[in-house]
């Protein structure tokens, strides 16, 4: 009897070993080719041609450039906006074509596309199992403005939301929906807060002149960098970072810059937050108190910016006609890890 419950215990044991092995097999088994890596978004040439989408794998050894045309034989079109994520999806917005290209966002096989409902889309994000399109519609025209709503689904425009002019970035947070009015080709100041709950603009946030970038902290406030005004304006104004109770959706703290620097590209990681002016980069806690006087990389260009894993990673347009660059910095030594040949324009930075 001891005999048998020994063999027994043997073949138990052995299941559970063999179970735990292809537990943990399927944790590392990858699930695409672009999986584990960094997807580059390359806006393309302006009104001819098509955008791309480049992959770089997360230990910098593997490049591909024009990876959806390689996958699917057809191009994106014109011009690749930007990239957003729900579930094992992209949405890959592609702006004058009036279109979102939905993919598989590790095979990039394409699911569907929606062609119909948009003017002008920018940015999406998903809330509430829906998907959220910023829209600028007619660009000249600041009262058509609009945030499409997105069935994630059968890939259809289900719903329009009517927004105060320029709608740009926008984020969900707390199962709300965060929209920076940064103007079209005009200027605007606002924060549009949408609850996904009833698809209505709850609150509008007066913020500083031009809000082009937006990122959360740990204690889920928002930040908000604004430009300000350029000279070309007429009326320059200052930029600013806006610090947003979440809880409240007011304005918690402002930090103001001289009226001739115009700041951008703000980003969040670990509690800091990274932001770009006059060709520096400079970071900062998000408990800090003042801006920082000192820069973190000096002489720098970016036409974007992320910061993930005590890495920096900025690309350059160049001459915006040319194939641009993804560069990599490592955070605390501020030496460049690699540069990387990408596509034309390369203008959004995802992590995958």
């Amino acid at each position: 009897m001891k005999i048998k419950h020994a063999i027994l215990a043997s073949l138990a044991f052995g299941l559970l070993f063999t179970s735990c092995e292809n537990d943990n097999d399927d944790n590392k088994r990858s699930l695409g080719d672009y999986d584990r890596g960094i997807l580059i978004s390359n806006e393309g040439p302006f009104q001819n041609g098509s955008g791309t989408v480049s992959y770089v794998s997360y230990d910098l050894n593997e490049v591909e450039n024009e990876i959806y045309k390689k996958v699917n034989n057809e191009d994106l079109g014109n011009i690749v906006q930007s990239i957003g994520f729900y579930d094992k999806k992209a949405f890959i917005v592609v702006n004058n074509s009036n279109a979102i290209v939905v993919a598989d966002r590790f095979t990039f096989k394409k699911l569907g596309a929606i062609t119909e409902g948009l003017h002008n889309p920018r940015y999406f994000t998903a809330a509430n199992g829906k998907g959220y399109v910023t829209n600028w519609g007619d660009p000249n025209d600041n009262n058509d403005d609009f945030v499409a709503i997105i069935n994630l689904v059968d890939f259809t425009v289900e719903g329009t939301i009517p927004v105060e002019f320029g709608p740009e970035v926008l984020e969900e947070e707390n199962d709300m929906v965060y929209v920076a009015h940064q103007g079209a080709w005009g200027f605007n100041n606002k924060i549009s807060v949408i609850d996904p709950a009833t698809d209505k603009v709850v609150k509008i946030i007066p913020v500083g002149d031009v809000p082009n970038s937006m990122a959360f902290d740990d204690a889920d406030n928002l930040w908000v960098m604004c430009a300000g005004k350029p000279s070309y304006s007429g009326e320059e104004t200052k930029g600013e970072l806006v610090k947003i109770n979440t809880t409240t959706n007011t304005v918690a703290n402002t930090f103001e810059f001289t009226t001739t620097d115009h700041p951008k590209q703000l980003v969040e990681e670990d509690n800091s937050i990274y932001y770009t002016l006059n060709s520096n980069v400079y970071s900062m806690t998000a408990t800090a108190t003042s801006l920082p006087t000192s820069p973190l990389l000096e002489g720098v260009s970016f036409y974007t910016m992320r910061v993930d894993d005590g890495k920096l990673y900025g690309t350059d347009a160049k001459d915006y006609n040319s194939k641009g660059d993804l560069t990599i910095y490592n955070i605390n030594s501020k030496e460049i890890i690699k540069t990387i040949p990408v596509g034309i324009i390369p203008g959004g930075i995802y992590f995958n």
